[in-house]
């Protein structure tokens, strides 16, 4: 099965299911003005009862390096994905365990992604929506992910991937893996139990 990253958790019960239907990976959002903020120690207390070979994504957008590198030692990140303007230069300080995302527009932002080479251990594509941090439902042109392949950095497929359309993606894609926050939701931050199953049923076998 493709990787799955289930991203923006917020209670134990989703963390637990996720992980018993598949994830790969779970993301916390520590990023006070998204819907999906993870305090520090509601982060901790799921990360300890998470089984091994789990990774934990800690997302942050422009936040300052060493507050990211305190909170990723309070919560035992696995892998740092920043979601903001950050430099390839500040991404380099993580490396290799960071993700950066981008939020593509059109074809002209793709332009900026061979500079995070060897500063990255992969990119997230996420839709790009005006004042929107991730999340937003809107589904990315899979053609720009294609083209993006070109760079060689391993591609993680986001924005408005759902239990219905990610299929598609993966097969006209094939990312390094895919990941999913608003497409399996009931409100943000609070997972669809009936969403989360019918994801990962329709993902077996890819």
């Amino acid at each position: 099965m493709i990787r799955v990253k289930i991203c923006g958790i917020t209670r134990d019960s989703d963390a637990e299911l996720a992980v018993q239907l598949g994830a790969h990976a779970i993301g916390f959002i520590f990023y006070l003005k998204s819907p999906r903020y993870l305090p520090i120690e509601k982060a901790r207390e799921i990360r300890q009862k998470l089984p091994p070979f789990v990774n934990v994504v800690g997302v942050f957008v422009d936040e300052d390096p060493q507050t990211i590198k305190e909170i990723a030692k309070l919560v035992s990140l696995d892998f740092i994905q920043l979601h903001g303007k950050e430099s390839p230069w500040v991404c380099e300080k993580f490396f290799p365990r960071v993700i950066k995302a981008f939020r593509i527009k059109d074809e002209k932002d793709l332009q900026k992604i061979p500079d995070y080479k060897g500063k990255v251990s992969a990119i997230l594509l996420d839709t790009y929506v005006k004042g929107e941090l991730g999340g937003t439902g809107r589904v990315f042109d899979w053609r720009l992910a294609i083209k993006a392949k070109k760079f060689g950095i391993p591609i993680i497929l986001a924005g408005g991937l759902n239990p219905h359309n990610v299929v598609s993606a993966v097969k006209s894609v094939s990312p390094y893996a895919i990941d999913l926050s608003s497409g399996i939701e009931i409100a943000p931050g609070v997972k669809h139990p009936f969403l989360l199953k019918e994801l990962f049923k329709n993902l077996k076998g890819l």
